[in-house]
């Protein structure tokens, strides 16, 4: 009796376990768009930090996102339990935000020029006084990241919840528990590989053989395109994962999007809705733009006279 408890309870843990990784795979699937962007945003954020620094400033930022997954994912499970009414809309708002993020990404140089060259030139100014503490700018740097990392790791719980908000609450937190580790293990684990990337280049490059150093210099020459590239990929699935949210949560205009595509056969079937998504995702961006950033500035500019 025992044996067959044991071996039933066997079965149920990994009936348990199969689906968790079924719905992991959904989730991970619809958070691509994030992820992304957040391995480009996250490399980006240790540019400019000594390369002694690089792997502990990365180290501090990765510890920080656990701790921002700590608190969101029982505050999901939460959402989910006691208003789950609000899930969708939340969904949706987590959709928006993507778009209105990869639009903004696009524009930034024109949106905030001036902004960038304010702080680039502060940054200059500060680091050229002789009493400048260092470790000040990193830890700055570091709080920067991981408030980045708070609003990027709210998207990924947001879509996430989402995709299992019909699933037990047990199994709602087994898989957001899941993405939350998985995530932050494999972001943060190649965002030290790549910040590390040109140090292995350089290193290969001044070994004695000649494939070492061929293969130390085509490090050095991919390593800033591969940068590039992430980015590019990032923002493309940002508009494609937020377009796709929010031509699901309004359910007039996914029906027609899938109407139009089923005259279609073959490859154009599968591509009309990933098209039709990322052109939503790019008009309902450039929407949010035009309507946030005016008022972004209206309440910066009321703040600095206040």
């Amino acid at each position: 009796m025992a044996g067959a408890s044991l071996l039933t309870l066997l079965d149920d843990i990994a009936a348990l376990l199969d689906d968790i990784s079924l719905m992991t795979k959904a989730a991970t699937k619809k958070t691509a768009g994030v992820l992304g962007d957040d391995l480009a945003l996250n490399a980006q954020q240790v540019t400019g930090v000594r390369p002694a620094r690089e792997l502990p400033v990365v180290w501090a930022v990765a510890k920080g996102s656990m701790v921002n997954k700590v608190i969101l994912v029982p505050a999901a499970v939460a959402i989910s339990f006691f208003m789950p009414w609000l899930v969708t809309p939340l969904l949706m708002l987590g959709g928006g935000f993507l778009c209105f993020e990869g639009v903004e990404k696009l524009a930034h140089k024109f949106l905030h020029a001036k902004e960038d060259e304010q702080h680039k030139k502060e940054r200059r100014e500060a680091l050229k006084q002789p009493g400048v503490d260092l470790r000040v700018l990193e830890r700055e740097k570091i709080k920067g990241a991981i408030r980045t990392d708070f609003i990027l790791s709210a998207e990924i719980i947001a879509i996430t919840l989402g995709v299992v908000a019909s699933a037990s609450i047990g199994m709602q937190f087994a898989v957001l528990s899941v993405v939350a580790v998985g995530v932050t293990v494999v972001v943060y684990g190649l965002v030290a590989g790549i910040v590390k990337l040109d140090d292995l280049g350089l290193y290969l490059s001044q070994r004695n053989g000649e494939l070492a150093q061929k293969v130390g210099d085509g490090i050095l020459w991919l390593a800033p395109y591969l940068m590039k590239a992430l980015s590019i990929v990032g923002t493309l699935a940002m508009f494609l994962v937020g377009g796709g949210i929010l031509v699901h949560g309004v359910p007039p205009v996914y029906n027609a999007i899938e109407l139009f595509a089923a005259d279609y056969s073959g490859l154009w079937a599968m591509l009309i809705p990933v098209l039709a998504n990322g052109l939503v995702g790019v008009v309902a961006g450039a929407v949010l733009v035009a309507v946030i950033t005016p008022l972004i500035r209206l309440w910066e500019a009321r703040s600095k006279t206040a």
